[in-house]
């Protein structure tokens, strides 16, 4: 690959004044003698972001960072503004609560020389200050947690993979298959790869790749993120026709088959399929809690907390999943991208 006139680095965000500073610092901080610009596109923070950026702006030489308002508040329709404001040959999108490795973008660019790949990236570590935090970092980084996903585990070599997060993307990619479907509240990044991939592109993970993710610090946040997961991973079906990974439906069976066997329970039809339910998954969730824990700190609060979010994530994801199907079943939708923020004409002429 030659080397790249710009890297263009997108960071779609809402009210993110805890952690926006830390991200931008790890962006300018970056070692590499690549030139890159910061496209922040704000859904009109009603926090202290904007002045957190714009201080940022007034720092540095003009044209470094740019600060772009999104209307619509969403990630997928703040991504496509910034992608038809960039200029580089390099897309890299990035969360508003996270932190890239020193050595991130010089990286990427490393890995994107050496490997047959439209996008590369590698394993996120998950980062809170708080104990439930903290809890939740380590159910989502594991296998029983999240199916396994492999940008959120440590990993020692490279491999094609389906999907990762903070991808860093060849510009040519947007010009072939467009930008994020905007019908999309979560999952857009998936979609978005799962496309990818559809149309004969290939992502690649490696080790040398790292970035650090602040995850959600309550069980009620962690929750509405899992069911709007597991809500809009049917819609990402439906647009691709297809799925990415079994582990996108194994929650919203569990959950269809927890209210089927409660029912027959309940008319007295059947009590054996759902206590024998409800037995199976609590052992498989309690060898699991101990084999998580037993190499850091084992007492019996920290062990019901890793219980209790584990069945939260599966519980929302599968509760979103049953919603979702339900949704799609009584309404009428389009498998085509929806990307009407991405100005496709002025992407190409940059």
């Amino acid at each position: 690959m030659k080397k790249p006139i710009k890297i263009s680095i997108i960071i779609p965000v809402f009210n993110e004044e805890l952690y926006i500073s830390d991200t931008i610092d790890s962006l300018l901080n970056q070692s590499t003698s690549y030139p890159f610009e910061i496209i922040i596109v704000d859904g009109i923070s009603t926090d202290s972001t904007r002045q957190i950026v714009q201080s940022k702006i007034n720092q540095n030489p003009v044209d470094k960072i740019k600060l772009i308002d999104n209307k619509n508040r969403i990630v997928s329709s703040g991504f496509n503004i910034g992608l038809s404001n960039s200029k580089g040959e390099i897309i890299i999108r990035v969360d508003g609560h996270s932190k890239l490795d020193k050595y991130y973008v010089e990286n990427c660019l490393l890995v994107l020389d050496e490997v047959n790949a439209d996008c590369v990236g590698g394993a996120t570590e998950h980062k809170s200050n708080s104990l439930i935090g903290s809890i939740i970092a380590k159910a989502q980084t594991s296998n029983f947690g999240t199916g396994g996903a492999l940008f959120r585990k440590n990993i020692n070599q490279g491999m094609y993979v389906d999907t990762l997060a903070f991808g860093a993307y060849k510009r040519e990619v947007f010009k072939k298959i467009g930008g994020y479907d905007e019908e999309l509240i979560r999952n857009q990044d998936d979609e978005f790869n799962f496309r990818l991939i559809q149309s004969g592109g290939k992502i690649w993970i490696d080790p040398r790749i790292k970035s650090f993710y602040f995850n959600r610090n309550s069980i009620r946040k962690l929750a509405k993120q899992y069911f709007q997961y597991g809500f809009y991973k049917l819609f990402v079906m439906r647009k691709r026709n297809g799925i990415a990974s079994i582990r996108h439906i194994i929650p919203g069976f569990f959950v269809l088959g927890l209210f089927s066997s409660y029912l027959l329970k309940a008319l007295n039809l059947n009590q054996f399929i759902f206590n024998s339910l409800i037995i199976s998954y609590s052992l498989i969730n309690i060898v699991f809690t101990i084999l998580l824990l037993k190499k850091s700190f084992i007492n019996l609060f920290y062990l019901f907390l890793l219980f209790f979010t584990y069945f939260i994530i599966h519980f929302s994801y599968g509760i979103g999943t049953i919603l979702g199907g339900i949704y799609i079943l009584f309404t009428k939708g389009s498998k085509e991208i929806v990307d009407t923020s991405f100005d496709k004409k002025n992407f190409n002429i940059n």
